[in-house]
Order: structure tokens, then sequence, then C-alpha cells
């Protein structure tokens, strides 16, 4: 087994249960941890064996594209994405954050992290 971590996803989205988010929108982070067997792509040395993070990639920003209230509720679906469209995955932790959030304090950011294992 081995560990793929693309980091630092940025997008800018629209997330949150305010009205002046969906209208104004704010930056987010995403960070995605996979466990798979690289075993084999260990050995051949070929893309096609391994965990593709631009797919990765691509499977967060359309997702974050989405706008949702929670933070969970896009974590969710990014990590049913990556398990059904990348069958090498076994497990996804999924870190979604919210950059400066309108919470009425000096907050950096707030950030809800999710695991899941395949069935």
């Amino acid at each position: 087994m081995g560990i793929i971590r693309v980091e630092n996803i940025r997008a800018y989205s629209y997330h949150g249960c305010l009205e002046e988010e969906a209208k104004i929108g704010s930056d987010y982070r995403v960070d995605i941890e996979v466990k798979a067997d690289l075993t084999k792509s260990c050995a051949s040395d070929k893309l096609a064996d391994t965990v593709d993070y631009v797919h990765v990639n691509l499977i967060v920003k359309e997702e974050m594209a989405i706008r949702s209230e929670l933070l969970e509720h896009v974590a969710k679906r990014i990590q049913d994405r990556i398990l059904k469209e990348i069958p090498i995955v076994k497990r996804v932790k999924t870190a979604v954050s919210k950059i400066n959030p309108p919470i009425g304090g000096d907050v950096e950011q707030v950030t809800i992290v999710l695991n899941k294992r395949r069935k």
C-alpha cells in the first residue's frame, strides 16, 4: 500500500449558508490523501497502474464548482467520485477549508475532514 497526496488545491467557490456567500463567494483549499496498492505502478512505471492526480484535481475542481451550503456535503461528493472513478483507491481522506470565513472573528480558515474507505 502507498499514499498519494494532492495538497493545497485552490478554488474560488460559492458555498455557505448565507445569501451573501452565494453572491460573493470565497477562497477555498482542498487537500486529498488516497491510499492505494502502488506495487504494480512501482514496477511498471505506467500511469495506468496508479492514481492519476490530474484526475483527482479535476474531480475536486468540478465538485467545488457545484454550490453547497455545507463543506461536509462538498467533501462527501468529492470522496464518492474518487472512489467511483478511480478503482485502485482503497481509502480517501478529504479536507475542505474555507479561507477567512465570515464568522465575526479573526479566523484564518475553517476546515472539515472526512475519511472514507471502499466497501
